[in-house]
C-alpha cells in the first residue's frame, strides 16, 4: 500500500474528544476506501500519523483540511505541531518547496546563518512508524564555497547514508529553513489530491439550484468546502433578496431548475452583460455575493481546469473571498488573504459606483477629469513657486500632515506612485529643481500637474486628491512612456526614472566610479556576494559590502541617493530586518580625496580588499590604513597571504603623515519605502531626532471609500525611534508581529532608502 491510496489532513482546531497530548496541527489519514465508505456528513473516522495505536477517532470535518500527500510529508518535518499547523497556511511556502529538486542551488538556515549550497537529496530520514502512514521529507544539502566546513555531518543520518560529502558539509533541513538562490515561478501546482473533497463539479461563481426541504431555490457559489458549500443566495427563506447560507454538498446542483420543472437545464447560464460595457484586466466591477454587493477588481482572466467558460480573479474591497489569489493550490495573482475570488465572467458586470451617463459607454477608471477647480485657483496653486510652499516643517506637520484624508489620495493601483511622491517632496526639497527646470512642449504638462497639482497642495494643504494623481497618470500614459501608467501596479523605480530621466531629463543622481569609468544612474540596487557574513545589517553596511563586493566607487557626492534594499524579487527579502542608517557615512566610498586610516585616523595610504573579509575587523567601513598601522595588521600569520592596495593620495595632502582636518562626507536619511503583499507606504523623516517619523498609507481605509477613492492616512509613528536607540542584539531578539505601532514595517519591509545632501538642500 502506498500513500497515494490515503487521503491526508491537518487538524486546524483541537478536538474536544481528543487525548491531551493531541493538537492542533497534528496530521492523520484515512483511506480512500474507507473515505468512500462513510455515511457521516459531518465527521470522519482517521488515523493519526506517527502513533502505534490501532485506534481511530471520528473527527468533525470542520476540524480538518485537506493536504496533498507531498505536503503532508513536508509539514511532518517541522517538528512542533503548533509551527506546524502555522506553516501549513503558508501557501506560498510551500508551493516553493514542492517546486525544489535535486542540483537546485539554495541557502539553508543553520545556527542563525544562511548558508549557500545544492540540494542532494530529498525524502524521507526514518522509515514510516505505520505500513500505511508516511514521514517526514527533509532536504540534504552539501556546503558550497565559503561555507564549507560549517555542516554538521558528511550525507550521513544514524550510520545511513543518503547522499555523499565531505565531513561538516552536509545538512539535513525541513523545507521553512530552505530557500531556493533565484526562486523561480516554474515550480510545478500542487495537484496530487484536489484542495477540497468531491468539488471538482462546482467552482467558485457557478449558478447552483439548492434544496431546502422540499423547496428549491438559486444562487452562486462563494466557496466549496470538504462537505459544505457557501452560497450567496438570490432570496432567503423570507423572500429577501441577497444574504449567505452553508448547504450540504450533496444537496447542491450545478445549474438551475426553472420553477415547476423536473427537468434541470445542466450549466445554464445567466443573461449575457451588455457587450457595450466592456471589462478586462483592471477593470473595477461588482459582483453580487451578499447585500449590499461587493466589489474588486479584475486582477486575472482565462480559463480554469476543466472550465470552457471565461473564468476572472477578482480581488475585492472587503474580506469576502476565499484566498490570497491562488486556486486549488495554483498561483494566479497575489492579493491580501481572504480578498480573492475566482467567478465567471459572465457572473461580473462593471462597477455601478463608476457608471458614466451613457450606459452605453464603457467604464474606464482613467476617464477622471484633472483640471484646477476655482478654489484652487484662489488658492494660487496656477501661480505656485517654492517660496509660497516650502516643505512642510517640523513645527507644521501634526497642523498640516497628520490625520485621516491627509497626504496623498490612492486610487486604481497608484501606491507605488502615491509613496514615492509624498517621500521625495513632503518634507524634503532636495529633488525641487526637477519642478522648475525647463523642458519641452510636449512635456510641460506633465511638470505642471506635478509642481501645481501635486507638490503644491500636498506642502499648502497637506492633501492630493486621488484625481490629480490620475490625471499625471493619464499623462504618462497619452504621452506613450507606458500603455499601463492608470491601470497597472509598477514600481517606484520604474516610475521614477520615467519622470527624472525621460520626461525632465534631469542630470543622473548617481556617477559611478568602477576600474577607470564612470557610470551614470538615478537610483543603485544593492547586490551582496553570497560568501556576506551579514545578518542583522545596517543600511551602511550593506552599500558598503555591496560596494565592495562589485569593485565600485562614487565619483562624487551625489545630492540624492536613492537606495534598493536587496531581495530577490518583492515576496522574497534577503533578511528579516534591515537597520536603518540616520546618516551614510561615504568618505570611504569617493573615488578621489584624502581617506584617514582606520586604526589611528593618520592619513591613510593603502586599502586591504582581503581584511573586509576579516572576522576581526568591524563589519563597517572600509578597510584602509596608514603604512605605520598596515605593517602592523598584517604581521599576523593569517595576514600574509593579504595583498594591500596603494591609495591614490592627492597632490595637496602628500608629504603629510598627519592629514589637515579632514571634512566627512555624509548624507542624511529622508524617507523609505516600504512593500508588504504588494502594497507600498512610505516613512519620511521629518526633524533631527530620531523619534521624528511619519508614516504614511494612501489607502489607510479600503472600507471607508469616497466616491470610489480610498482614504489615505498620515500618522505620526515614534515609536521607531525607540527601536532604533536600541543594540543590534536587543532589536534581533524583537518579535515582528509584536513590534509596536508601525515599527515592523520600517525594519521588516524596507524596500527603497532615499538619502539626500544636506549641503544641497533648497531648504533646512
Amino acid at each position: 500500500m502506498t500513500s497515494a491510496k490515503y487521503l491526508y489532513f491537518i487538524l486546524t482546531k483541537k478536538p474536544e474528544t481528543m487525548p491531551l497530548s493531541v493538537n492542533a496541527g497534528r496530521i492523520c489519514y484515512i483511506s480512500e476506501y474507507r473515505h468512500s465508505q462513510s455515511q457521516s456528513r459531518t465527521k470522519l473516522p482517521v488515523f493519526l500519523v506517527g502513533t502505534v495505536s490501532a485506534l481511530d477517532y471520528p473527527l468533525e470535518l470542520s476540524c480538518l483540511k485537506e493536504l496533498s500527500s507531498e505536503e503532508a510529508k513536508l509539514l511532518l518535518a517541522v517538528p512542533e505541531d503548533a509551527d506546524r499547523l502555522k506553516m501549513s497556511r503558508d501557501r506560498e511556502a510551500l508551493h516553493t518547496a514542492l517546486g525544489l529538486t535535486l542540483e537546485t542551488v539554495v541557502t539553508v538556515e543553520e545556527d542563525g546563518k544562511r548558508l549557500r549550497g545544492i540540494i542532494r537529496y530529498i525524502g524521507p530520514l526514518d522509515d514510516p512508524p505505520r505500513l500505511a502512514s508516511i514521514s517526514g521529507t527533509f532536504f540534504g544539502i552539501e556546503l558550497q564555497g565559503a561555507d564549507r566546513g560549517k555542516g554538521i555531518n558528511d550525507g550521513t543520518y544514524k550510520y545511513k547514508t543518503l547522499f555523499s560529502c565531505e565531513k561538516k558539509c552536509g545538512v539535513f533541513a525541513p523545507f521553512f529553513r530552505v530557500r531556493p538562490l533565484v526562486p523561480t515561478s516554474l515550480s510545478p501546482p500542487v495537484c496530487d489530491v484536489p484542495t477540497e473533497l468531491h468539488t471538482d463539479e462546482l467552482c467558485p461563481g457557478d449558478r447552483v439550484t439548492y434544496f431546502v426541504g422540499d423547496e428549491c431555490r438559486h444562487g452562486m457559489v462563494v466557496d466549496v468546502q470538504q462537505q459544505t458549500v457557501r452560497i450567496s443566495t438570490d432570496t432567503d427563506e423570507t423572500g429577501k433578496r441577497g444574504g449567505e447560507v452553508f448547504v450540504p454538498l450533496d444537496l447542491v446542483a450545478k445549474g438551475e431548475v426553472p420553477a415547476g420543472s423536473t427537468v434541470m437545464d445542466v450549466d445554464e447560464p445567466p443573461l449575457e452583460p451588455d457587450p457595450g460595457l466592456l471589462m478586462g484586466l483592471n477593470s473595477m466591477v461588482e459582483v453580487s455575493l451578499s447585500v449590499p454587493n461587493s466589489y474588486g477588481i479584475i486582477r486575472w482572466m482565462g480559463t480554469l481546469p476543466e472550465r470552457e467558460e471565461t473564468m476572472v480573479g477578482l480581488e475585492l474591497e472587503d474580506n469576502n473571498g476565499v484566498s490570497d489569489g491562488t486556486f486549488k493550490g495554483q498561483r494566479f495573482f497575489r492579493c491580501p488573504p481572504k480578498r480573492a475570488l475566482f467567478v465567471k465572467l459572465s457572473s461580473c458586470r462593471p462597477d455601478s459606483r463608476f457608471q458614466n451617463p451613457d450606459p452605453s459607454q464603457p467604464v474606464d477608471c482613467s476617464q477622471i477629469p484633472g483640471e484646477l477647480d476655482d478654489t484652487e485657483r484662489d488658492a494660487g496653486y496656477g501661480e505656485w513657486n517654492p517660496e509660497t510652499a516650502p516643505p512642510v516643517s517640523t513645527e507644521q506637520v501634526n497642523q498640516l500632515l497628520i490625520g485621516r484624508m491627509k497626504g496623498i489620495q490612492g486610487h486604481c493601483n497608484s501606491c507605488y506612485m502615491d509613496a514615492a511622491l509624498f517621500g521625495l517632496f513632503s518634507c524634503s526639497s532636495v529633488l525641487d529643481s526637477m519642478l522648475f527646470k525647463s523642458t519641452g512642449p510636449q512635456d510641460a504638462p506633465i511638470q505642471r500637474t506635478l509642481l501645481h497639482d501635486i507638490v503644491a497642495p500636498l506642502r499648502s494643504k497637506g492633501f492630493v486628491e486621488g484625481r490629480h494623481i490620475m490625471k499625471l497618470r493619464q499623462l504618462l500614459q497619452n504621452l506613450g512612456y507606458s500603455n499601463s501608467f492608470t491601470t497597472d501596479e509598477k514600481d517606484p523605480e520604474e516610475f521614477l526614472i520615467v519622470i527624472m530621466h525621460h520626461i525632465l531629463a534631469l542630470d543622473p543622481l548617481l556617477k559611478l566610479s568602477a576600474a577607470g569609468k564612470v557610470q551614470e544612474s538615478y537610483c543603485y540596487q544593492i547586490f551582496l556576494d553570497q560568501n556576506h557574513s551579514l545578518v542583522l545589517p545596517t543600511v551602511q553596511q550593506l552599500l558598503e559590502h555591496s560596494f565592495h563586493s562589485s569593485g565600485l566607487k562614487l565619483a562624487e557626492v551625489p545630492s540624492c541617493l536613492i537606495l534598493q534594499m536587496p531581495r530577490f524579487g518583492k515576496k522574497f527579502k534577503m533578511f528579516d530586518k534591515i537597520i536603518p542608517s540616520l546618516e551614510l557615512d561615504i568618505t570611504a566610498l569617493l573615488s578621489e580625496g584624502p581617506q584617514q586610516c582606520m586604526v589611528c585616523g593618520k592619513l591613510a595610504v593603502e586599502e586591504c580588499a582581503d581584511c573586509f573579509k576579516d572576522p576581526v575587523f568591524s563589519a563597517t567601513g572600509f578597510k584602509i590604513f596608514c603604512s605605520t598601522c598596515s605593517a602592523q595588521v598584517h604581521s599576523h600569520p593569517q595576514r600574509h597571504s593579504h595583498k594591500p592596495a596603494a591609495l591614490e593620495i592627492p597632490k595637496g595632502y602628500r608629504g603629510f603623515s598627519v592629514p589637515r582636518a579632514l571634512t566627512r562626507d555624509r548624507l542624511e536619511l529622508f524617507a523609505v519605502l516600504c512593500i508588504e503583499t504588494s502594497h507600498y507606504v512610505s516613512f519620511v523623516k521629518h526633524g533631527p531626532d530620531s523619534h521624528d517619523w511619519i508614516f504614511f498609507d494612501s489607502m489607510a481605509d479600503r472600507e471607508g471609500e469616497r466616491d470610489g477613492y480610498n482614504i489615505p492616512e498620515v500618522r505620526a509613528c515614534p515609536e521607531v525611534g525607540d527601536y532604533l536607540e536600541m543594540s543590534p542584539a536587543e532589536l534581533a531578539n524583537q518579535v515582528p508581529r509584536d513590534m509596536r505601532g508601525v515599527a515592523k514595517r520600517l525594519f521588516c519591509d524596507a524596500y527603497m532608502y532615499l538619502y539626500q545632501s544636506t549641503s544641497m538642500c533648497l531648504y533646512r
